[in-house]
């Protein structure tokens, strides 16, 4: 296997700093000898990065001059992109969920639906999935590639716009309403077609997918370890929606047994205070590193 070496595309831009992260947690050391390089260093003598927009990942990716990288779903539809999705990884620059392209016009316009749109004028960055959207609505409505800054060109440049958004907080901030979402979209791990078909590069690509899912996995799940009496315990386990089943371990005292299990974060202000009434006494909740299935 000497001389194996995998081509791995990693987000520029807005996924860049929370994909970074991500690896990290995955047990990877990625990092760049500096801000204007675009060849990050990891620690895997296997691998080659580079730095690739998300909106032109999925172009490479299925040309072959990478063998996989990350990017959205959304700009595997814009490109129209015949690649491989490896795995669904659900995190977005401010963290873990997934983002959503939105069709949005100012406050006060009279624009109530997409079907207000015939003979309008729309800016966005995501042209196909646009064009896709109205031709679905049966609009015919003129769509312009915007270079940036979208928001503030409704009302005076254009009638509306679709716009990705997260928050929704850029939108408000700039008094836009929307009116309509087109897609929701997650980051996706995606791969050539033809790289897919080698033993060897499937086996790698599959191996970085499930560390990474692990470690995403950690950020929404915590570790709880609790005391509880014998005689409470089967009531104790109805109460815990554990991703596998809890692990049990004897004490010193016969009556009484330490149980181990993961939860999802969410649910652990409510969960602990019924785990109390049920008799659980030191519940303790821990921080995973990440998930390893």
């Amino acid at each position: 296997m000497a001389n194996k070496t995998l081509k791995l595309g990693i987000p520029k831009g807005s996924l860049q700093e929370s994909t970074f992260v991500m690896f990290k947690k995955a047990g990877f050391k990625l990092r760049l000898s500096d801000d204007r390089s675009y060849f990050p260093k990891i620690d895997d003598p296997e691998i080659e990065c580079m730095l690739i927009r998300a909106q032109e990942m999925a172009r490479y990716v299925e040309e072959g001059v990478l063998d996989c990288g990350l990017t959205g779903k959304d700009w595997i539809m814009e490109n129209r992109a015949d690649v491989f999705e490896v795995a669904d990884l659900i995190y977005a620059k401010q963290g873990l969920g997934k983002v959503k392209w939105v069709l949005a016009v100012a406050n006060d316009s009279n624009i109530k639906s997409v079907k207000d749109l015939e003979g309008k004028r729309i800016a966005t960055e995501a042209v196909n999935i646009t064009k896709d959207y109205l031709k679905k609505n049966n609009v015919k409505a003129e769509v312009e590639f915007s270079w940036g800054a979208t928001e503030v060109k409704v009302p005076n440049l254009v009638d509306a716009i679709v716009e990705i958004t997260e928050t929704g907080s850029s939108l408000k901030a700039n008094n836009l309403r929307v009116i309509d979402t087109l897609l929701e979209s997650t980051t996706k791990f995606i791969a050539n077609k033809n790289s897919i078909k080698d033993s060897w590069k499937k086996k790698k690509i599959e191996e970085i997918a499930i560390l990474l899912q692990g470690a995403i996995d950690a950020e929404e799940n915590v570790g709880l370890m609790m005391n509880v009496e014998k005689k409470n315990l089967e009531k104790m386990l109805k109460l815990l929606p554990a991703l596998k089943k809890p692990t049990i371990s004897p004490l010193s005292e016969d009556d009484w047994v330490a149980v181990m299990t993961i939860v999802n974060e969410k649910i652990v202000r409510d969960i602990v205070l019924k785990l109390k009434d049920v008799g659980a006494q030191g519940i303790v909740e821990f921080p995973l590193n990440k998930i390893i299935f």
